[in-house]
């Protein structure tokens, strides 16, 4: 299983975040490219993650279970999944937790491994995607907290939005640049044997 250790901070002490970070639905809408399609009883909820790899699409469909602890502001993580064309796999396992004072530091340890076709992409480059990704998460929840504490007179004259969908995220190009360094440390490696 290839290790991820993340960390990121989002502006608001953790007794704010931690009940937007706790709602799977709000988590899932900030997270470019996921979706949201079921709950089922024990904390099992089933989604998508789409990626976009230059013209090719990979949708992965699959279930995470969620065990959380409230009074610790800690949540364990199992998922797994299986892309559209059954050709390649991925599970998934870590736990988050929240604290801080006035800002919540949200710290990710645990891992994931991928097999099949999108082994050696996952292997080269999957860290840096899913950095990408958690910066991309942190910015959209960061947002929604702005947006929440906007004074009522101003939430009564605009209409009120909707959690943000993946495709306004921009998941596809942060993947899609992704890719291209994963390439590009590929042909890199290739010219410097090429020079010995």
């Amino acid at each position: 299983m290839t290790p991820l250790s993340e960390q990121l901070i989002i502006p608001g002490p953790p007794e704010e975040i931690w009940p937007l970070l706790s709602d799977p639905a709000l988590v899932a809408s900030c997270i470019p490219g996921a979706a949201l399609t079921a709950e089922q009883p024990g904390g099992v909820y089933q989604g998508t993650i789409t990626v976009k790899f230059g013209p090719t699409i990979a949708i992965f469909r699959g279930e995470a279970t969620l065990t959380y602890d409230h009074a610790v502001r800690r949540c364990a993580i199992e998922g797994r999944g299986l892309d559209q064309r059954g050709a390649s796999r991925l599970l998934v396992s870590s736990v988050v937790t929240a604290t801080g004072t006035d800002a919540t530091l949200v710290t990710m340890e645990g891992g994931f491994n991928v097999t099949g076709p999108l082994e050696m992409f996952a292997k080269a480059g999957g860290a840096h995607v899913a950095r990408a990704l958690m910066g991309e998460f942190a910015a959209n929840i960061a947002r929604i907290v702005e947006e929440r504490r906007a004074p009522a007179a101003s939430a009564a004259s605009s209409p009120p939005q909707a959690p943000p969908s993946a495709h306004d995220l921009g998941g596809a190009a942060v993947l899609w640049r992704a890719f291209l360094g994963w390439l590009k440390q590929i042909f890199f490696k290739r010219e410097q044997k090429g020079d010995q």
